[in-house]
């Protein structure tokens, strides 16, 4: 479990290193505070309109007598306010990272000159910039909900829906949550989203071990326009770890093979 250790670790880091450098940080704040002020805009149209879209889906009650037809509409207005909170919790960091991928960008790569080395990246204008994020976080968008679907059919199995089945979604959460904020430092080597996918497969509980504790703070939209800069500062140095760029926190070095004989060297002339 040392990656899993290693990647909670790399949470505190990314915050320490933030508050290292406290000039990055208000920059950092602005692209959470326009998703913020978008949600919150789309929700109050929700609220204020909920009603008559819970009369527009439910026709069927429209001669039904009283209390049944206002229980009904009363539990479709509850339904759609629901929904829009589950969407606003499960979109909000990838709306976010699409609005804000200058800054965080920018940010990334401060984060690796800070490290002593940082690749160039590609040149692109800004509007292929965002649309790559864009794409990039459809296409997590899409993969994650081949799990959340299942997991969310499986959560009303009695027992194992409401013990091990949220623990799981957690973890799933967790690892396609660093999955989209190591676009940044991956995606200035070069490497697609799909191999990106492959990297951290390679080292899920790294990804789990970052991604969790993320996910538990984000389940708040306020606390996530905080932590955000914090945790592409972190998914930065989880990327060099994973590229090979710098040991996991705490991690002892794997044992290499013995040394042998240096045959670049003659062999002493025998008496």
């Amino acid at each position: 479990m040392t990656d899993l250790a290693a990647g909670i670790r790399y949470v505190v880091l990314g915050q320490r290193w933030l508050a290292q450098h406290p000039g990055r940080y208000g920059r950092a704040l602005l692209p959470a505070l326009i998703a913020l002020v978008l949600y919150a805009a789309a929700l109050l149209v929700l609220l204020l309109n909920a009603g008559a879209l819970a009369a527009w889906i439910t026709p069927f009650a429209d001669d039904w007598d009283s209390p049944w037809r206002g229980l009904v509409r009363g539990l479709a207005v509850a339904l759609l306010l629901a929904a829009g909170l589950s969407l606003t919790v499960l979109t909000f960091t990838a709306v976010t990272l699409v609005i804000g991928d200058p800054f965080y960008d920018a940010l990334s790569a401060a984060v690796e000159e800070s490290e002593g080395d940082c690749p160039a990246g590609p040149e692109r204008p800004l509007w292929r910039e965002l649309w790559a994020a864009a794409v990039e976080a459809l296409y997590v968008l899409w993969r994650a909900t081949l799990w959340t679907v299942p997991l969310f059919v499986l959560g009303f199995v009695p027992v194992i829906g409401q013990t091990v089945i949220p623990v799981i979604a957690f973890a799933v959460s967790g690892f396609f949550l660093t999955l989209e904020l190591v676009c940044y430092a991956l995606g200035r080597r070069g490497i697609e989203v799909k191999e990106r996918l492959r990297l951290l497969r390679g080292r899920r509980w790294l990804a789990v071990g970052f991604g969790v504790p993320l996910v538990a703070a984000f389940l708040v939209p306020v606390a996530a326009i905080f932590l955000m800069p914090g945790a592409v500062a972190g998914a930065t140095l989880l990327a060099r770890d994973l590229m090979g760029a710098g040991p996991a926190p705490d991690a002892e070095p794997e044992p290499g093979p013995a040394p042998g004989p240096d045959l670049t060297k003659p062999a002493p002339a025998r008496p």
